[in-house]
């Protein structure tokens, strides 16, 4: 099994950044691409922000130009550096990993979350 573990989450105020990371362990053979989701209270979750190996990363158009994803060469881990927050940046943030196991199975595996409140 692979397991995803969230940090970073807290408490920031209107105009603040934070920085959320997602490490990946367990049985991974390889990582096709690495995600951010959120969900609001009330509300569906949501795609933020995607990165795979050679493809330039995608961001939701409400984060795009304030939160950079990124990955470390030869790690599982995954960052997501949040900046010019907004309230309704208020959410719980999801990692997700599409990996191909030690066995060769294609799976997709989720974080259990870490909440980010932007509120002065």
């Amino acid at each position: 099994q692979v397991q995803l573990v969230e940090s970073g989450g807290g408490l920031a105020q209107p105009g603040g950044s934070l920085r959320l990371s997602c490490a990946a362990s367990g049985s991974i053979g390889s990582i096709r691409a690495m995600e951010w989701y959120r969900q609001a209270p009330g509300k569906e979750r949501e795609l933020v922000a995607t990165i795979s190996s050679g493809v330039s990363p995608n961001y939701s158009d409400s984060v795009k130009g304030r939160f950079t994803i990124s990955r470390e060469n030869g790690k599982n881990t995954m960052s997501l550096q949040m900046d010019s927050l907004k309230p309704e940046d208020t959410a719980v943030y999801y990692c997700k990993a599409a990996v191909v196991t030690t066995a060769y199975y294609a799976m997709e595996f989720w974080g259990k979350g870490t909440l980010v409140t932007v509120s002065s």
